[in-house]
């Protein structure tokens, strides 16, 4: 850990940081598609928050450190602002939709989940070490990070003429 305090790999602090990371590279794999530039420097900007957030992350709150990038609200206003701007473009949804359609979109939506099991895991972290640094502000913006992965993949079905399958709930 930052802090040079050593603990097993199954650690929590190590599970949440590690999922993290898979997250980045889901996201590495959704800029690498023909999308168009401003989502693409959005993502790279996403890209070094989630870093911010590994690092607070795997920080021991028991040693001294040296000083840490941060997390503030303004980036989660900008996630904010980004689904607002996508879903003025998009239909309203009536249904839950099932993922798929073209690939970027399905990227969209392995990061989706990727994200929540991320959140999941760090809301127990901090639940467990509430002295995790910034924990709530990374609860938060992982929060509205798979929100925007949700509606972003629905842009790009917009953006490639693909289908959106909605799940019709066999009763």
């Amino acid at each position: 850990m930052i802090g040079g305090t050593r603990v097993p790999k199954y650690h929590q602090r190590i599970e949440a940081y590690g999922t993290l990371d898979e997250l980045n590279s889901f996201l590495g794999l959704i800029r690498d598609q023909e999308i168009d530039q401003p989502t693409r420097e959005l993502i790279i900007e996403i890209q070094d928050r989630i870093f911010t957030a590994e690092s607070l992350l795997a920080a021991d709150p028991d040693k001294e450190i040296q000083a840490l990038p941060a997390l503030f609200e303004s980036d989660i206003l900008l996630l904010e602002q980004a689904i607002d701007e996508m879903n003025t473009h998009l239909p309203a949804i009536s249904s839950f939709i099932l993922p798929g359609g073209h690939q970027a979109v399905s990227l969209c939506h392995v990061a989706r989940c990727v994200c929540r099991r991320a959140e999941r895991i760090t809301i127990s972290l901090v639940e467990n070490q509430p002295e995790t640094l910034m924990g709530d502000t990374v609860i938060k913006y992982l929060n509205r990070l798979s929100d925007y992965l949700f509606v972003l993949s629905r842009k790009f079905s917009k953006d490639f003429n693909s289908v959106e399958t909605p799940w019709k709930a066999r009763l």
